[in-house]
């Protein structure tokens, strides 16, 4: 289950002799997965400020039907970060054979909060709408993102349509997703803005907006919480600088009284990301278990 993760950790760090090589599974999966997937970059899915947001589509070839299907924000602040840097976050769903969008939205120097959130919920839109096309299923989309790009798969799955943050989207209804996989991701948005959390990326997205205080209460996973949510596992290092592991246990705490299906992986000591590859293997390990016990077949 863990192949493309061990690829790293056993095939490019452990030197084989050319005369005794012999390549792993996990090698050999690397070598000819450009046969397996068809690789669509730069769909233009929504346009707002006069640009226009692109996702990348990575499409299993070999399917016969529609696949679960992994949808990736990456991290940055919502300030920073792209989608071209986080593609290696895909392999392990790409080695499952999933499909996987990996998904641009608009920073802060383009537009402030809520700009994001509402972009992000419309690739998820965009998703559902193409679904036929590119062999999504819809039932199984997985939204996923780190530090950020975790609010924004937690916003994206969390989020009802009638906090109208989906108003400028195509289509008439935001799906709901399968699961949410949150990798470190912000859940009170208003707690970095002062005070001893105080974080310079929160205070460069919502500005100087006279209105950021109630806009960061709407684009605050905590203030969603309710019983009908997806199944969310949330992996977070209790030594995070950047985002608060309180923000973890604050979620994790809601999610359990609202009785919604959830998941706390603490790293021990861990930061923000580049967690040892012992620890990565852990947590792969939760999440595909997780999903294989939460996600319909």
């Amino acid at each position: 289950m863990l192949k493309s993760i061990s690829l790293f950790l056993l095939v490019l760090l452990v030197p084989l002799t050319p005369a005794t090589a012999q390549l792993s599974d996990t090698a050999s999966w690397s070598a000819t997965v450009q046969n397996d997937f068809r690789v669509i970059p730069d769909i233009t899915y929504h346009r707002a400020n006069g640009v226009e947001l692109k996702v990348d589509v990575y499409q299993p070839r070999t399917s016969d039907g529609p696949v679960p299907t992994f949808i990736y924000y990456h991290g940055g602040g919502w300030v920073g970060g792209s989608k071209e840097g986080n593609v290696l976050r895909l392999l392990p769903y790409l080695e499952q054979g999933w499909a996987a969008v990996n998904v641009q939205y608009r920073l802060g120097d383009v537009s402030l909060a809520p700009a994001a959130v509402e972009d992000s919920l419309c690739a998820l839109r965009w998703v559902a709408r193409n679904a036929e096309q590119y062999g999504f299923d819809t039932r199984r989309l997985v939204v996923s993102g780190n530090s950020a790009g975790g609010h924004l798969a937690l916003t994206t799955g969390m989020i009802p349509s009638d906090a109208g943050l989906d108003r400028q989207c195509l289509g008439s209804e935001t799906p709901q997703v399968a699961a949410i996989v949150n990798w470190y991701g912000i859940t009170d948005v208003g707690d970095l803005l002062g005070g001893v959390n105080e974080k310079s990326y929160a205070v460069r997205w919502l500005g100087a907006q006279p209105d950021m205080l109630d806009i960061a209460h709407r684009v605050s996973p905590l203030n969603y919480v309710h019983s009908d949510l997806p199944p969310t596992i949330t992996i977070h290092g209790d030594a995070d600088p950047t985002v608060p592991y309180d923000h973890a246990i604050q979620l994790h705490r809601l999610l359990d009284r609202a009785e919604v299906t959830n998941e706390l992986v603490t790293v021990p000591g861990g930061g923000h990301g580049g967690f040892p590859a012992n620890e990565m293997l852990r947590i792969y390990d939760s999440i595909f278990s997780f999903l294989q016990a939460n996600v319909p077949d």
